[in-house]
């Protein structure tokens, strides 16, 4: 069973695009098991963050990236934000950007 992946935005996307060469292979790695697994991808790729909020996480020699997403009805998965990781804590600032985003797509 495929899952479809989208983009909250074109700027997502040239977030993630954007990464480095290492970081961006793993994600696509990862992404075509999300795509294959879904909600089953589990650690160490994918974590739940709660709130219907799920961060996939791509590492690469040149650091770590993060690309949270959530789950839609019809097998739809949206990628809602992207940024590499610069500490070792998830910023909260980024945490908020993705929680809205999440609130938004799924209420329209």
């Amino acid at each position: 069973m495929t899952y479809k992946v989208e983009y909250y935005s074109a700027k997502v996307l040239a977030e993630i695009e954007a990464w480095p060469v290492d970081i961006l292979a793993d994600y696509a790695h990862l992404i075509e098991l999300l795509m294959e697994h879904g909600p089953n991808l589990r650690m160490p790729h994918s974590r739940a963050m709660g709130e219907g909020l799920v961060e996939l996480r791509p590492k690469g020699k040149e650091g770590i990236g993060r690309a949270f997403y959530c789950y839609l009805v019809g097998k739809r998965v949206v990628i809602v934000h992207a940024f590499v990781k610069k500490a070792k804590q998830t910023p909260e600032r980024d945490l908020t950007v993705a929680r809205k985003r999440v609130a938004e797509v799924k209420n329209g």
